[in-house]
């Protein structure tokens, strides 16, 4: 994958590229949305702990395709307030921390999800040969 980062626009304020080009011949995975559910069908208290949880699914889903974190190319993330943005974002660095070009990534403030107790939700796109 090949960030794309034109001179002509302010960077981006976070740590994702404005673009990113899949070579030809890449396989595509699509994720879900991913909820901050447990295994044990605990949901823990904040943004930070349901987010880490959205994304060690998301770790054993890729894994199910032969993939990693390194093969993400876009990410988008739904919070139900603009104070779960830290935590959410914590978690996304944390996921991303090894990967030696940033996907591209969306963040949305919504109102809700299916059940009240969540408060994060990650979608997310990766190729690989």
């Amino acid at each position: 994958m090949r960030p794309l980062a034109p001179a002509a626009i302010a960077p981006p304020f976070a740590r994702y590229s404005h673009g990113v080009e899949i070579p030809a011949g890449h396989r595509l995975v699509r994720v879900s949305g991913q909820l901050g559910l447990a295994p044990d069908g605990r949901v823990p208290d904040g943004a930070r702990a349901q987010a880490d949880i959205c994304f060690a699914n998301i770790r054993h889903i890729l894994a199910e395709a032969g993939m990693r974190p390194e093969h993400v190319v876009h990410v988008t993330a739904y919070v139900t307030a603009r104070h779960h943005m830290a935590g959410y974002m914590a978690a996304r660095d944390a996921f991303l921390a090894e990967n030696a070009a940033l996907p591209g990534s969306t963040l949305l403030i919504v109102s809700g999800f299916t059940r009240p107790e969540f408060v994060v939700e990650v979608e997310l796109w990766a190729a690989a040969p």
